[in-house]
């Protein structure tokens, strides 16, 4: 790969200069297809029990980019068993943080700025890419940086970890630094150490807590 990219860059890339790799497994579903090229990319959905079992109902294949569509064929099914629900609405329903206009992106931006004047033009863009609206609910009565609690580096706030902790599941330093922020590229191994120490100690704490 690293051959492969240093043919279009002036300057090679080379094995010392990754700083993270990611990869994934998509599951096919085996259609009787010759060669696993030529197997379908859709999901595909099969009952199982039912007629006085309970009936589960399976997925197989898929992919990210379709998860709203799948389950709403899922609930489709469902339905079969448990009657109707009501209609289809997720099609044209925001993402939680996504509700402004499509072409808004500045002006929420601007929003974020006059709530929050001491935000630097940088991170009120991002916060507002990540999160939106939310953004506002992450940043609470803060009325200068010190209120965001520690810098981890890079601009990730205390804050911002506490609020991917609370909503959005995150449980690990890994969590924070690739899954949901990417501030990975922009922060030291020290900084990312102590990052993981911190996480430690929420998960240290709400472990004591569930005992």
């Amino acid at each position: 790969l690293c051959a492969a990219a240093s043919e279009y860059f002036a300057q090679p890339v080379k094995r010392s200069d990754i700083v993270w790799t990611y990869s994934a497994v998509r599951p096919l579903y085996d259609d009787g297809a010759s060669k696993a090229q030529e197997a379908t990319r859709d999901y595909v959905l099969k009952t199982d029990g039912g007629e006085g079992t309970a009936p589960i109902v399976n997925t197989f294949g898929g992919k990210i980019t379709t998860y709203r569509r799948l389950s709403e064929s899922m609930l489709e099914k469902i339905e079969g068993f448990l009657g109707k629900r009501g209609k289809p609405w997720t099609a044209n329903a925001p993402l939680p943080g996504g509700d402004f206009p499509a072409r808004g992106f500045d002006a929420e931006v601007a929003k974020l700025k006059t709530a929050y004047p001491f935000l630097d033009a940088r991170l009120a863009r991002r916060l507002t890419r990540l999160y939106g609206t939310r953004a506002r609910m992450l940043l609470g009565l803060a009325r200068s940086n010190a209120d965001l609690g520690r810098n981890f580096g890079a601009d990730l706030y205390e804050a911002e970890v506490r609020y991917l902790v609370q909503n959005e599941w995150a449980m690990t330093a890994e969590d924070v630094l690739w899954r949901r922020t990417k501030r990975g590229l922009q922060l030291s191994r020290e900084q990312a150490a102590a990052l993981d120490e911190f996480m430690r100690g929420i998960s240290r704490r709400h472990v004591a807590a569930a005992e």
